[in-house]
């Protein structure tokens, strides 16, 4: 991190800039990146806070004019839309603890409105029509969190009281205070032994199409497949096999291609729920963003590497 005297830090919005409290020798700017700062300012900054949701090419172009940046911190805990954009020697973090909590809720919200057949009964509603049918229990399924990090942690912690039997997986194997974590070396033996699969996995070179053809073909009949990752972990052809047979079910945060253009066959695949990548899209999320850029900039003050680093350019 720099060393001079003051550092400038730029955040998004003028709520997050009042609810910051800035550390001696820590000057904040407001900045959303969406037009280019001031010669002046663009020359001192020194780290810079990503708005959420920010995508646009151009904004992150203009990174490329601060001379002094150091560290950007982002607020989604997926960070592949990030990288390609940097400058060098430049730190970045995610948003790790950010979401979540709400993106554990909507998880937990898609499997039980999937197995309990909610999307079919909103359907019904429309047209009055009373049509019960015996559906599936969450209760006694088995479940794979496919991504036991810090979000899936948060969604296994709130599967538990659903008298669920869990199966946790991530890159490799380990034992933690909740119980065992199984390796992503076991996922072709434990594919057809679950009910449920929830992937939360973050989008790298190693987890692009994972869930292709064999994977969904391992997956039991009648399972449900809840993709809170990326939408090109998944295959979307392979998965539109699968939900035209009938065989699987699915629920969607997250798709490929995203936005979902109106003409694509997954919005009216039969035994689908699709969602616009709401996960961290609530009124959660800016408390716990701000949360974490206070604390990040204590620690830059103090003199300490900022937590969080998932790359340096």
């Amino acid at each position: 991190m720099p060393s001079h005297l003051m550092l400038t830090v730029t955040v998004p919005d003028a709520e997050t800039l009042a609810e910051l409290d800035a550390p001696p020798g820590v000057r904040l700017v407001e900045w959303g990146m969406t037009a280019d700062l001031p010669p002046d300012v663009a020359g001192a900054v020194d780290v810079v806070v990503v708005p959420h949701y920010f995508t646009d090419q151009a904004g992150f172009a203009r990174l490329h004019d601060l001379p002094r940046l150091s560290f950007v911190q982002i607020p989604s805990a997926g960070y592949e839309h990030v990288l390609r954009h940097l400058p060098v020697g430049v730190a970045l973090s995610n948003g790790r603890g950010v979401h979540d909590d709400e993106t554990a809720e909507l998880a937990l919200a898609l499997v039980l409105a999937s197995l309990r057949g909610l999307d079919e009964y909103v359907r019904q509603q429309v047209d009055a029509v009373w049509a019960p049918r015996t559906r599936s229990s969450l209760a006694d399924r088995r479940v794979m969190v496919l991504g036991y990090g810090s979000i899936g942690s948060a969604i296994a912690d709130r599967l538990e009281p659903f008298r669920v039997e869990l199966v946790r997986v991530a890159r490799t194997a380990r034992d933690v205070p909740a119980g065992h974590v199984h390796g992503i070396d076991e996922l072709t033996a434990l594919l057809p032994t679950v009910d449920v699969v929830i992937v939360i996995v973050p989008l790298t070179p190693d987890t692009l199409g994972m869930v292709d053809a064999p994977f969904l073909a391992r997956m039991r009949d009648g399972a449900l497949l809840v993709n809170m990752a990326r939408g090109k972990v998944v295959d979307t052809p392979a998965l539109l096999v699968e939900l035209e047979s009938g065989r699987l079910r699915a629920a969607l945060d997250v798709t490929d291609p995203e936005p979902l253009p109106a003409d694509h066959p997954l919005w009216r695949a039969p035994g689908v729920i699709i969602t616009p990548h709401e996960g961290g899209n609530t009124t959660a999320t800016p408390s716990r963003m701000t949360a974490l850029v206070q604390a990040q900039l204590a620690r830059i003050a103090a003199g300490q590497p900022p937590a969080n680093v998932v790359a340096r350019t």
